[in-house]
């Protein structure tokens, strides 16, 4: 779902009550693991958290003056959501996340590309949420996102 959000912030206030304490606290947990030089905006209508146009001038190659989006959060229609472009484009890492969500909750992994699903907001698993958070420095992303733009 969008909304019509121009802050984080805002963006909380804005989603159904029930999900408000689960969106605040996946926030908290990717705020507090990112490494440092992510910000946090509202990117394509979610909480998005980019590599800013400081650190990488270029900007993201569909719209450069967009910065570089890597990570975001959303309250969707059915599921609160997690994309994260690290795990689209760097497949150990994907096959890292997979193998450990079974440790942390018990239902069946509902993933996409980059999309991580969770129906149930009571199980999203947070300690796996901050550790995935740690795994890619926005240097890292660079490095990365260059590789696989330049080799298209």
């Amino acid at each position: 779902m969008q909304y019509k959000a121009k802050t984080p912030d805002e963006y909380i206030e804005a989603i159904p009550e029930e999900r408000k304490e689960a969106m605040s606290m996946l926030r908290k947990v990717i705020k507090d693991n990112l490494p440092k030089g992510f910000s946090e905006e509202i990117s394509y209508g979610m909480i998005g958290y980019v590599v800013p146009h400081s650190l990488y001038p270029d900007g993201y190659h569909c719209d450069p003056k967009l910065p570089l989006p890597f990570m975001n959060i959303a309250s969707q229609k059915n599921f609160i959501a997690v994309y994260h472009s690290g795990i689209y484009a760097n497949p150990e890492l994907m096959n890292w996340f997979v193998g450990e969500y079974p440790k942390y909750v018990k239902t069946k992994l509902d993933m996409g590309k980059s999309c991580i699903r969770f129906k149930k907001i009571d199980q999203i698993p947070m300690e796996l949420i901050a550790e995935l958070s740690t795994k890619m420095t926005p240097q890292e992303w660079i490095a990365m996102y260059e590789s696989k733009v330049k080799n298209k």
